[in-house]
């Protein structure tokens, strides 16, 4: 199954996540390493938010990684969800279709 990891966050973000970046950024290439996250990156013009897709049998590796995300414990993600994505063309669609 696909999981979408979406993040609203704060409007200076830019300027605040300098110090945090590379801890965040090692926790998701972890992620990428044990195939779970497959792209992530922040929203542009403006930077409003990120999304980050997540392959796995549920909901709860998504969920994992924002509870341990920097961005998140130190206020930089103002809100997060999970949205489970019935994916069904691409390169790996978790439902293809015919």
């Amino acid at each position: 199954m696909h999981y979408l990891l979406l993040y609203d966050v704060v409007e200076d973000y830019v300027a605040r996540r300098g110090p945090l970046r590379e801890a965040h950024l090692a926790l998701a290439r972890r992620a990428v390493a044990r195939g779970e996250l497959l792209l992530g990156g922040a929203l542009a013009d403006p930077v409003d938010g990120a999304v980050l897709l997540f392959q796995s049998p549920s909901p709860a590796v998504a969920e994992a990684f924002a509870e341990q995300d920097p961005y998140v414990t130190n206020g930089l993600v103002t809100h997060w969800r999970v949205r489970q994505w019935t994916t069904v063309v691409g390169l790996d669609p978790a439902h293809p279709l015919p």
